[in-house]
């Protein structure tokens, strides 16, 4: 994991996403929402006891216990790797084996599971978050969705793909539409790769 509340660079220029998501909306996402939450959560964690335990067990431990620490890790954890789910000339259907295999057997299929997830997403109220998870206790794949920076990491799963639903990260591009938002994202930006990483990970 990332240095505990650093902000990374992003991992392409600006205007790499374009047209599914502006240099615009980068600028202000990357640079003005995700440096707030590592600038207050570096602030919130002084003092916390939780210092020494590096960006997911903060989240974990702060869950339930310390909302303001919670609120600004968990959404730091989750932008972290939100840059890296998404590439230029990202989406397409074709998976790595081992994760389309499994996909299958658990989604019941690409096509169902792309709708799910996209579902998932239009349906979560207000800001938060649609996932793709494995939950550790069933070693199964699950689609579900969290409300503002909660993630599968404190509900017994490991986060394996995540889009963020928060206005801020579609609606200078496309307004109040978040199921186009979601379509385009999913369809054209997905990082397949990191996707396939952390399902390594989490499975190994």
């Amino acid at each position: 994991m990332t240095t505990k509340f650093t902000l990374p660079p992003l991992p392409y220029a600006y205007d790499a996403l374009g047209p599914y998501m502006s240099a615009e909306t980068l600028e202000f996402h990357h640079d003005k929402h995700h440096q707030a939450y590592v600038t207050n959560g570096e602030k919130l964690l002084e003092g916390s006891g939780l210092e020494i335990l590096e960006l997911e067990d903060i989240v974990k431990e702060s869950f339930g216990k310390n909302a303001g620490l919670f609120n600004n890790a968990g959404q730091h954890y989750n932008h972290v790797h939100f840059w890296n789910w998404m590439k230029p000339n990202g989406g397409g259907k074709s998976l790595p084996g081992k994760l389309a295999a499994k996909i299958d057997e658990d989604l019941g299929g690409f096509d169902k599971f792309r709708g799910d997830f996209i579902q998932a997403g239009t349906t979560q109220f207000g800001s938060g978050w649609a996932w793709l998870s494995l939950n550790h206790k069933t070693g199964k794949l699950e689609v579900t969705k969290t409300a503002n920076g909660e993630s599968p990491l404190v509900h017994g799963g490991k986060p394996l793909l995540g889009v963020d639903v928060w206005e801020h990260s579609y609606y200078i591009d496309y307004r109040n539409a978040r199921p186009k938002y979601l379509e385009a994202w999913f369809d054209n930006l997905v990082n397949w790769e990191h996707v396939e990483k952390l399902f390594e990970e989490a499975t190994a």
